[in-house]
């Protein structure tokens, strides 16, 4: 890759100062954007990858980091395109639809209608420790249930 010429210095050396400057931002927003932490260090290597191929072509319309989290974005939809990530995401819906009644109910308040504990604990006229007690029981069947994939926010 040695023939690639950048705008202003050889890809190495951006690569290197990339990697300095935006890699923890980079992975907090592929992780906001897959869900899982694995998936995200694999988005942002292969940003890396595909800015380091692609030194050349960077025009400079905008700025490197504008155009770094463009790649990471692209990359991240790429991703969540996949069969592997659909079928992940189907897995994961038919393990929380095959859950325990009581455990079901907390997760579909707590994830999908983004109650509170407090307001879960309302609704279903339990107590917040109650409340918290499933939520704990039902990760742990959904971890075991993705094979240890599943990670909590």
């Amino acid at each position: 890759m040695s023939g690639i010429k950048g705008p202003d210095r050889a890809p190495e050396e951006k690569l290197a100062q990339w990697i300095r400057d935006y890699q923890a931002a980079l992975l907090r927003s592929c992780y906001l954007y897959l869900q899982d932490r694995g998936l995200a260090e694999d988005a942002v290597q292969e940003t890396y990858l595909k800015a380091y191929q692609h030194w050349a072509d960077f025009r400079a319309e905008s700025s490197e980091k504008t155009w770094l989290f463009r790649i990471a974005i692209n990359t991240c939809r790429d991703m969540r395109r996949s069969a592997w990530f659909r079928h992940r995401d189907q897995r994961l819906t038919l393990l929380v639809a095959n859950l325990p009644r009581k455990l079901k109910e907390v997760v579909l308040l707590y994830y999908y209608q983004d109650f509170s504990v407090t307001e879960i604990a309302q609704a279903l006229s339990i107590s917040q420790s109650s409340v918290s007690g499933r939520l704990k029981r039902a990760r742990e069947a959904l971890r075991r249930g993705m094979g240890g994939v599943y990670e909590e926010e």
